[in-house]
């Protein structure tokens, strides 16, 4: 209650401002950590990445993979890939986009020019070559029926040839905004490409404002300077702004997935009974219901429901603090304490500070650390921790993440088991969804893996969150994607705006 009061003195002090016409602002939570698509993993970079960057093909608003640079492939047996390329598709600075670029990014991946966390996704890649300057040769050791979801854009971006390790310092890709600049914490500014091959944006400019405070970030929003914020607000501040005259909240159900994570190469996670102790020690429906004030859906795995892989039969672990007391006593632990590493944004350190109680109540002692987000998000890669809590962000539409997280061959820097998840049952079971490319045929061993991962407890399944957007009047045409992604950017409009006076 305290902090809605301050709120609503604070917006009762402040007047609005005429925005510029021609630019929307989106205010981001945090900084991008890299701007070069073969490298970035982070949320944050990767929808910036999906408006600078083409690639080779893409997902639509129900995540079928449609055409982009490459306006039709063949796939004259399991193992070979062959795009064919458009035409009219340029950088930024105007070079022409070819085969030979294609060829390039992917080739500085595999042989590790760029050191990437992606490698991973592509070891099935035997080789990459160009038939001719517009035609595309994929040869992979082996079928892959998650390869063609690893070229759509955002996860990947085709980069100028001779591009080196220096690149995302000035990225030039040739999707639907180009760069403009870079202001280290401050700002990242893009401009509409005029030449782009597809239908141009409708804005000519795209400020992305990073605020790390989301108070200051509401703040903005009622005065005018910030027009867009999606998905960064708490819940609570999101209900005061639904009274704002010139503001529109936007809800839809989402697939980002946010969990707890341990390290299992640390002793006081190795015994089973105390990951179990802790699942049965949080209170998810309350957290939802008080915190997440329902903008959010209990989690039964890293797959979401509507994916055509995802299983329901797993364990699950409801509230019960009586049955974790008494498995940290048989697990010899009675007096748990461990670190839980966190970023900065309200919401993760909020929902520390939950846990951080919830835990109390069974006997567990949770210290908090608190760092800002490259700091954080690079102990969580180097395995610099003991737990954390993170979302997934559209990589979960593919059943291929449970490769990416699971798999032992996946650990830092291949890919993103940064917990040393090892089970051989689990990687038997992915090796062969990923090479067989009959749906019905990889359904079962999704499901079984999802199954395992749930009795193993790699990760405390929490919830789905909800897309929210706030946003200023004078924006039309708001879309919100399952994933919480940026595409709706490229479709949006203004019109004269609408006072924000009190």
């Amino acid at each position: 209650m305290t902090f809605l009061i301050v709120i609503v003195l604070l917006f009762a002090g402040c007047g609005s401002q005429p925005p510029d016409p021609d630019t929307v602002t989106v205010a981001l939570e945090q900084p991008p950590l890299n701007f070069d698509p073969r490298i970035a993993t982070d949320s944050v970079s990767q929808h910036l990445i999906q408006l600078i960057f083409s690639a080779l093909v893409k997902k639509d608003s129900e995540s079928n993979v449609v055409p982009d640079l490459a306006t039709s492939w063949d796939i004259p047996d399991p193992q070979t890939y062959i795009f064919h390329m458009r035409r009219d598709a340029r950088f930024h600075d105007n070079r022409p986009v070819t085969a030979r670029d294609v060829v390039y990014t992917f080739r500085t991946i595999l042989d590790g020019s760029v050191r990437t966390a992606k490698l991973g996704s592509y070891r099935m890649t035997e080789s990459v070559t160009a038939a001719d300057d517009y035609t595309v040769v994929f040869k992979l050791k082996e079928p892959s029926a998650s390869f063609l979801l690893n070229l759509t854009r955002g996860v990947s971006g085709i980069v100028p040839e001779g591009s080196g390790a220096d690149f995302g310092r000035n990225p030039i890709g040739s999707g639907d905004f180009q760069f403009v600049h870079y202001i280290q914490d401050g700002e990242v500014m893009l401009r509409r490409n005029e030449t782009y091959y597809g239908p141009r944006p409708n804005i000519t400019f795209l400020k992305f404002k990073i605020i790390l405070d989301a108070t200051v970030t509401a703040l903005e929003l009622q005065k005018g300077s910030v027009d867009i914020s999606l998905n960064f607000l708490p819940p609570d501040m999101v209900e005061a702004l639904k009274h704002e005259k010139g503001l529109n909240v936007m809800q839809a159900e989402g697939t980002r997935y946010y969990y707890l994570a341990f390290n299992l190469k640390d002793p006081a996670f190795s015994d089973l009974r105390v990951r179990k102790a802790i699942a049965h020690a949080i209170n998810r429906e309350e957290i939802i219901k008080y915190l997440l004030r329902d903008q959010a859906r209990l989690a039964t795995g890293v797959l979401p429901p509507n994916n055509w892989a995802y299983e329901s039969n797993v364990a699950t672990y409801p509230y019960d603090p009586e049955l974790a007391r008494q498995l940290l006593k048989e697990a010899g632990q009675p007096n748990l304490e461990f670190t839980h590493s966190t970023s900065q944004d309200e919401t993760g350190r909020l929902f520390a500070s939950v846990l951080q109680q919830q835990l109390r109540e069974v006997g567990i002692r949770m210290n908090i650390r608190s760092n800002e987000f490259a700091t954080f998000y690079n102990g969580v890669i180097s395995g610099n921790f003991q737990t954390y809590s993170l979302r997934w962000v559209g990589g979960n539409d593919d059943p291929d993440i449970l490769n990416l997280i699971f798999h032992s061959k996946m650990t830092p820097m291949n890919g993103a088991n940064r917990g040393y998840y090892s089970n051989p049952e689990v990687d038997g079971l992915i090796d062969i969804a990923r090479r067989e490319l009959d749906v019905e045929k990889r359904k079962p061993a999704y499901h079984r893996v999802q199954q395992v991962v749930a009795e193993e407890l790699p990760y405390v399944n929490l919830w789905y969150l909800d897309n929210v957007a706030v946003y200023n009047k004078r924006i039309s045409g708001m879309k919100l994607y399952p994933s919480g992604e940026f595409d709706f950017l490229s479709e949006i409009r203004t019109t004269p705006a609408v006072s924000a006076e009190n």
